[in-house]
């Protein structure tokens, strides 16, 4: 899948983990669906760290679902005994069905109240049947879920997704006047939409966006260098990547480079 392991810092820790793409009628409300299952021994801790997607999350575990809006931080959470998560990275265009402002969200996970989505994956993911059929009916079963409490997205939520697109896939949109200018709206209408849809300014999803890119090519592409990194994804200089890394992850690229490929499964 594309961008599979994008927003995770270090993948080879990961416990068993699966992303599967949504039907096509929910692909406007759902970027993917991703599951991990994990089983660690007794008093071991496995510590997942991410740079999550500037989107909110709809997650599903045995006590109960969280809905996590937009972080504009590195965020982790430790796994330990026995568990399993099924969640969906939303797009835009669903996130006004499920929260009023997302900016209330903003680095925070909430309880959300759906007890039949919770009765019915917890079902799912607690069958006998071999795991990747068990991922698939969690997946079908949230997928009902979503059809039956998310609406199409209107005219609105396809522009804040196609906002969200062009970001997330264009190194060359490094400020709002552009992404206003490919979308052939007003800057203030950029604003609007990000402010409704996703919770963050529209340049902080630009940052976030080229930050995740950056952690991705330094870690999977080894003999590229941190300056031409820099300038493939649209940074003045070498030195302004090093300050999004220091401000946002807590480290250098050189030095989150040596980490992750230091890092052992």
């Amino acid at each position: 899948m594309q961008d599979e392991w994008r927003g995770t810092l270090y993948p080879t820790r990961l416990p068993e983990f699966h992303r599967a793409l949504p039907p096509a009628d929910l692909s406007g409300i759902v970027r993917w669906f991703w599951i991990p299952e994990w089983q660690l021994a007794p008093g071991r801790v496995s510590r997942q760290e991410l740079l999550p997607f500037p989107a909110s999350n709809l997650t599903v575990e045995p006590s109960g679902i969280a809905l996590s809006g937009p972080a504009t931080r590195r965020s982790h959470r430790d796994l330990h005994g026995r568990g399993w998560a099924v969640g969906a990275l939303l797009r835009p265009a669903a996130v006004p069905a499920l929260v009023g402002d997302p900016r209330s969200i903003r680095d925070a996970e909430v309880p959300f109240d759906a007890p039949e989505l919770l009765s019915a994956a917890t079902d799912a993911m607690s069958s006998d049947t071999d795991a990747s059929a068990r991922r698939a009916r969690a997946v079908r079963v949230y997928a009902d879920w979503l059809r039956n409490h998310v609406p199409a997205p209107d005219a609105d939520g396809e522009l804040a997704n196609r906002m969200e697109d062009l970001i997330g896939s264009e190194p060359s949109v490094t400020c709002i006047e552009h992404v206003a200018q490919c979308l052939g709206i007003s800057v203030r209408s950029v604003q609007r939409l990000a402010q409704r849809y996703v919770g963050l300014t529209p340049l902080a999803m630009i940052r976030r966006y080229r930050l995740q890119e950056a952690a991705q090519r330094l870690r999977d592409n080894r003999s590229t260098t941190v300056a031409q990194v820099a300038a493939e994804l649209g940074y003045a200089d070498q030195a302004h990547l090093a300050a999004d890394f220091r401000t946002v992850l807590g480290f250098t690229p050189s030095g989150y480079r040596y980490a992750a490929g230091s890092v052992a499964r």
